[in-house]
């Protein structure tokens, strides 16, 4: 892949500080049965990178310490590492909401069939990405028969309760625009998406996030080889909102990588700019124990805009 780290590293991108901390982002490793192009993990089949036991038993210690409300998992596709039930079981155990950003994909899988169980039987949230309710841009983009799985696992996880109404099983979908332009208005897309996929296949979910694609990994290098980085980075730029830093997920989370060291976002990770703390150039989530972040400087770069740019983008979606 083409780099783009030197091209985002000089910004003028704002100051911003933390506020409480609340949640707990964990990239349980990179691997994934699916290779997507606006992937910016650039995660996929070949990729080793898995989080070890001793790491999940500091991720669940820091949980304990902190009170941390929300454990965030991801991936790659986090089903994969062999340690996630067990860390889910654990984290619903001290009484902490589990967010589980599954591809939906995965619940095909060998060895993945009673998936959907699982996480209904321990009450985790599913935020999954269907980066369209229409198929051929689907499968443009993740690749040919995603679509028609993910409509298939969105059935089961309905059938067992997920997005109905009254179950206390939330399912929410994820859009990423197919190309180098700020997703649509999520209000508006969310009525389409439920439209759609009630009418022609009988789903039902709680909530559409729309995020802006990030011009890092696997997307920024698509950017660079096209000749388009500079004109999705001039967009950006062109579409900030002030009102959206107040909001941004960064002051509230941090993001664990594999190997359980820290950044102010998952973004960050793949740009391997860690969080600052300390003078160690990397700080590891034990290091953090005693700490308290509460007020201190947030990492940025270029790539921050976006997150504010139009409507703002987060893991939990549009912020404004």
């Amino acid at each position: 892949m083409l780099d783009v780290r030197p091209m985002l590293m000089v910004s003028n991108f704002p100051a911003v500080t933390r506020g409480t901390l609340e949640t707990l982002q964990v990239n349980l490793g990179y691997k994934c049965n699916l290779s997507c192009t606006h992937c910016h993990v650039a995660a996929g089949p070949t990729r080793t990178e898995m989080m070890t036991e001793a790491v999940i038993a500091d991720v669940l210690e820091f949980i304990s310490v902190k009170k941390i409300k929300v454990l965030d998992l991801t991936g790659g596709a986090p089903e994969m590492n062999p340690f996630f039930r067990s860390l889910v079981t654990e984290a619903r155990g001290m009484g902490v909401t589990v967010m589980d950003r599954c591809n939906l994909t995965i619940m095909h899988e060998d060895g993945q069939e009673d998936l959907g169980d699982f996480l209904a039987k321990q009450g985790v949230e599913i935020v999954a990405s269907l980066p369209c309710y229409a198929e051929q841009n689907v499968d443009k983009q993740r690749g040919k028969g995603v679509y028609q799985e993910s409509i298939s696992a969105l059935k089961k996880l309905n059938a067992l309760g997920y997005g109905r109404e009254g179950s206390g099983l939330t399912l929410n979908l994820v859009y990423n625009p197919g190309g180098p332009f700020l997703p649509p208005a999520q209000e508006k897309l969310e009525a389409d998406y439920k439209r759609e996929l009630l009418d022609h296949h009988g789903i039902e979910f709680n909530q559409l996030f729309v995020l802006t694609n990030m011009p890092i990994s696997r997307f920024g290098s698509v950017l660079l080889s096209k000749g388009q980085f500079n004109d999705y980075m001039q967009l950006l730029h062109a579409s900030y909102s002030e009102h959206n830093l107040h909001s941004v997920m960064c002051r509230t989370l941090i993001s664990v990588d594999w190997q359980g060291y820290v950044y102010d976002c998952d973004f960050n990770q793949m740009l391997d700019i860690p969080l600052i703390a300390s003078d160690k150039p990397k700080v590891h989530l034990r290091d953090l124990m005693t700490e308290n972040l509460e007020g201190s400087s947030i990492a940025t770069a270029d790539h921050c805009y976006g997150c504010t740019a139009g409507q703002g983008s987060s893991c939990g979606g549009a912020l404004d």
